[in-house]
């Protein structure tokens, strides 16, 4: 009987949609690393490599040999870092978007011939924003004077 509970709670996280939308997330983002490394590799690097002068294989000597089989490579050191601040870079844009759409989602509304800009309520102890009708703050836990509530600038 226990192991049926399990399984139905298991199927009812699995269909839980932030669990789907993580997963789809880090589908897409293993495709897009993989487009970045991409990029890394096969333009970024050689031409490091042109300007540098290497062999063609490695980023242009920057490659120091250890042993008969190692060697400290910051040519791929360097790679990690340009992958990085592609994704990062990438990522930053995304979620600027993200806030630019849901800025101008905002709702507008005319009164007195004016427009007006709907505000979300904010904990007028910490400024976190909160849930309309919330009467507690989710952030710092006090309590609010009245129930929160939109308002219009």
């Amino acid at each position: 009987m226990k192991g049926k509970g399990l399984i139905t709670e298991f199927k009812d996280f699995i269909n839980r949609g932030n669990v789907m939308d993580m997963a789809v997330g880090v589908i897409i983002g293993a495709a897009f690393t993989a487009i970045v490394t991409s990029l890394v590799d096969n333009i970024i690097n050689p031409f490091i490599t042109l300007i540098t002068g290497g062999n063609g294989t490695d980023v242009g000597g920057l490659a120091i040999p250890v042993t008969a089989t190692q060697s400290i490579d910051f040519g791929a050191f360097i790679s990690a870092i340009i992958n990085f601040l592609i994704v990062a870079f990438c990522v930053f844009m995304i979620v600027k978007a993200f806030n630019t759409m849901k800025d101008k989602g905002k709702l507008i509304r005319r009164r007195n011939g004016k427009e007006e800009v709907e505000v979300a309520p904010k904990c007028p102890y910490c400024l976190e924003e909160v849930n309309v009708g919330a009467t507690k703050c989710f952030h710092c836990a006090s309590e609010l004077p009245h129930p929160a509530e939109v308002t219009f600038e």
